[in-house]
């Protein structure tokens, strides 16, 4: 079986701070490679792979203002598309341009569907829905009007994550800076619970994050330290004592809130897309409903046991479980099956 797989080029793969399409894109492909299966890896030219790596786009153009992003995207898709007839499978993880070559070439063409930037998009996922084939990476982050070959959940190297049962008392924000994440919330949360608060991501909005996170740091009792890089991250969410996560739209998957979990940290979040699907109220964190709900989870961290955030991941969302997924889909594709 020879597959190219099709990472996007925002960031490196996989990234070195943030970058969550590379980051899975990047465990997918070396998961594929242990098991002896020929993947080459459409990516950035400083990408690192133990299998064979293409690339016209010397870095991220998130990296590097010289980089059109439009004009690299068009070089990227391209050279994936003219050596086609090379593969038996394209596996897209670039969102829905690839789409539009997808009738181009006799090769098929899985795209793992990363979330809906807008229903604006999806009138291209509609066109080509005859065609080529979809997973999504929850059930809640179905189109009604789409048809999924399956559901595979994102899978973390959990073997990077260290389990710990003793804490330190703080709690943390691991994603964006912006509206959509609840980072003013989760700064209201900590001070009313009087708790200490770190705060790690990139800036996506600079405006949301002047009027509502800049005024509240004071290195002390509220800290943001920009984005990380794995080890860290590691560090971060294992002596923290829960993962806020008041998110305000639907989250397709949340790899931070599996991550966390992997650390032993239980987390707390809004029910929103794909929550109640990784998260059991109770077990391995709270799903509250309102502001004042997620204040009294804050109070209540202590009676989830973290071995129970530790066990969902190795039963539910590991690297492995994820890439026996995708070959059992790839598989079923080739065969015909769908």
């Amino acid at each position: 079986m020879k597959i190219a797989m099709i990472a996007p080029i925002a960031w490196r793969t996989p990234p070195e701070h943030y970058g969550p399409w590379e980051r899975v894109t990047s465990l997918i492909t070396e998961g594929l490679v242990q098991k002896g299966i020929d993947v080459t890896l459409f990516a950035t030219a400083n990408s690192q792979t133990a299998g064979r790596l293409r690339a016209v786009c010397p870095r991220g153009y998130e990296e590097d203002p010289e980089i059109d992003p439009k004009v690299y995207e068009y070089l990227h898709l391209s050279e994936v598309f003219e050596h086609a007839h090379e593969f038996d499978l394209i596996h897209n993880q670039f969102d829905f341009m690839a789409l539009a070559y997808s009738r181009l070439v006799e090769t098929p063409l899985l795209t793992t569907i990363h979330g809906f930037s807008s229903p604006k998009i999806l009138p291209v996922y509609e066109k080509y829905d005859p065609d080529t084939y979809y997973v999504s990476i929850s059930d809640a982050d179905r189109a009604p009007t789409l048809s999924y070959v399956a559901t595979v959940y994102h899978g973390i190297d959990i073997e990077n994550f260290t389990f710990n049962a003793e804490p330190e008392d703080y709690l943390i924000y691991f994603g964006r800076i912006h509206a959509d994440k609840g980072t003013r919330e989760a700064i209201e949360i900590a001070q009313k619970t009087g708790h200490r608060l770190i705060i790690a991501g990139i800036i996506q909005d600079q405006d949301y994050f002047n009027q509502w996170v800049r005024p509240h740091l004071d290195d002390d009792r509220i800290r943001y330290i920009g984005s990380v890089g794995p080890q860290k991250r590691d560090v971060l969410l294992r002596n923290a004592r829960a993962l806020l996560h008041p998110i305000h739209f639907n989250e397709p998957f949340g790899l931070s809130v599996v991550e966390a979990m992997a650390c032993g940290t239980p987390v707390i979040a809004f029910p929103r897309g794909s929550m109640p699907e990784i998260i059991r109220h109770g077990y391995n964190g709270f799903l509250p409903r309102s502001l004042d709900e997620f204040i009294a989870c804050v109070h209540d961290i202590d009676r989830i046991d973290r071995r129970h955030c530790r066990r969902t991941v190795e039963e539910r969302f590991t690297q492995e479980i994820m890439v026996e997924n995708y070959i059992r889909v790839y598989d079923t594709i080739l065969k015909g099956g769908v």
